[in-house]
Formats: structure tokens, C-alpha cells, sequence
């Protein structure tokens, strides 16, 4: 399992519910800051990542993401 982080920059109310129906993302919620969410993703490999945050990016709204990879 790989676990990774995004954080999201979207001016959009309600993006942290729209992240919660990406499959893999299992949490998000908004936040105060440089950025206006956050997904936390699970995901069995870690060529997936680019996937999740690929539709992420292509959510109406969400106008960049950074992504952190958890390293073990």
C-alpha cells in the first residue's frame, strides 16, 4: 500500500466533499493556508498516485496540486 497526501487549491466551497468520490481518496477536508483542501489517498501501487491525482486535477474548480508521497 502506498499512502500519499494532496493538497488542493480550489476557490470552490465544497471541493472536499467533491475530492471524498475520487476512488482512493479515503479522507478529505478543507483547510486554512496556501491551500483550500486536502485527499488523503491509499493506493496499491505507487504508478497509481499519478492517476488519482490526474482526476483530481481535472475536478471544474481545482486550479493546482501538490502531491506528498509517504515514504517508509
Amino acid at each position: 500500500m502506498v499512502k500519499a497526501v494532496v493538497l488542493v487549491k480550489s476557490p470552490k466551497k465544497l471541493i472536499a466533499a467533491r475530492l471524498r468520490r475520487v476512488k482512493y481518496v479515503y479522507d478529505s477536508f478543507a483547510v486554512s493556508g496556501q491551500f483550500d483542501a486536502i485527499a488523503l489517498i491509499d493506493v496499491n501501487e505507487l504508478s497509481e498516485i499519478k492517476d488519482v491525482t490526474t482526476e483530481i486535477q481535472n475536478i471544474r474548480g481545482v486550479e493546482r496540486t501538490e502531491t506528498l508521497v509517504q515514504v517508509v
